[in-house]
């Protein structure tokens, strides 16, 4: 499976949940985390999707630390079958 086909179907099954999954684009700061997560009741997460098998490049490490000594969880998302996990997490926390 491919990284944009993960990518579709976490942004279908934020979708479902009530939320919305924008691709965040932040130029100028290369490395942040693919997706935004906005789900209902002011839960918010960010999330890395990488391609099955793949992991964060050293300077996407680098932001996902910074974001997490700022107080946001950054996830990083490589198959289908942790999307539920990984909206539970943020939906429930």
């Amino acid at each position: 499976m491919r990284e944009k086909q993960i990518e579709k179907q976490l942004v279908m099954e934020v979708k479902r949940r009530g939320g919305i999954c924008p691709k965040w684009v932040c130029q100028g700061f290369d490395g942040m985390p693919d997706r935004l997560v906005f789900l209902p009741h002011r839960k918010f997460g960010m999330v890395e999707v990488k391609a099955p098998g793949e992991k964060p490049r050293a300077l996407q490490l680098s932001r996902h630390r910074l974001l997490e000594k700022l107080g946001f969880r950054v996830y990083v998302l490589d198959a289908t079958e942790q999307i539920g996990g990984i909206l539970d997490e943020i939906q429930f926390a």
